[in-house]
């Protein structure tokens, strides 16, 4: 399960297992209360504060636990909801956030990404990508809305309706991601940004992240209706 470590004023969550370096870090249920409790005990923390979200091994997140989905396949409208209840609930934090892309960054784990105010991938290796296209499965109208909102239009066009994979230095030209740093030095780049902005954290905050997003928050909070599974599988 996700956990948290402070680097001085800045939460770090580690959106897998601790000393698992593989976990895809897909948004099973259970993943998905732990965030979300781990989100508001550093709502809690009084004082200068910011947040980062890394994965600790090769991937960032993979998005949407797909092999819950085909087994819950009755649950499917709920599920995309909280996915996307997450997705606004970042997208709007009261604190200033910094994704910290370590590894993969596939489907919803992408468009999580994108809901930060700033990202910083590795350089070298991992991928950004939106590979709905590919395998059939649309994404919900809400995520559509995040991804128009926070990326580049002409760039996600292209990553929307390719599912093409992109590098670190090729992400960052086409504006996914802010900056690219080695493999050792991605989190480091994270905090240090983050650091710089924890006197910015609190209601005001919240508030200008709420009203300059506001038809994409509210796309997010409309609950969807009729999701097919196939439609389902990429994180909303």
């Amino acid at each position: 399960m996700p956990y948290v470590e402070r680097s001085g004023d800045v939460f770090v969550l580690y959106f897998g297992e601790e000393g698992e370096p593989d976990s895809e870090n897909a948004f099973h249920p259970d993943w998905i209360d732990n965030v979300d409790g781990l989100l508001d005990q550093i709502e809690r923390h009084d004082g200068p504060a910011a947040l980062v979200t890394t994965g600790p091994g090769k991937f960032y997140s993979t998005g949407l636990d797909t092999a819950w989905v085909v087994a819950n396949t009755d649950k499917l409208n709920s599920y995309i909801d909280r996915v996307q209840a997450l997705f606004a609930r970042i997208l709007t934090f009261p604190l200033p956030t910094v994704a910290a892309l370590t590894g993969h960054t596939f489907g919803g784990g992408a468009i999580l990404a994108a809901a930060h105010d700033h990202r910083v991938m590795r350089e070298d290796r991992g991928y950004f990508c939106l590979p709905g296209i590919t395998i059939g499965a649309s994404y919900a109208p809400g995520s559509i809305a995040l991804l128009a909102a926070r990326l580049p239009a002409r760039a996600v066009h292209t990553a929307l309706v390719t599912g093409r994979r992109y590098g670190g230095v090729a992400a960052s030209e086409l504006g996914f991601v802010d900056e690219v740093a080695p493999e050792q030095q991605v989190l480091a780049r994270a905090v240090a940004h983050a650091q710089g902005l924890v006197a910015t954290r609190g209601r005001t905050l919240g508030e200008i992240k709420s009203s300059l997003y506001a038809d994409a928050v509210a796309s997010l909070r409309t609950p969807v209706a009729n999701l097919e599974s196939q439609e389902a599988l990429n994180g909303g």
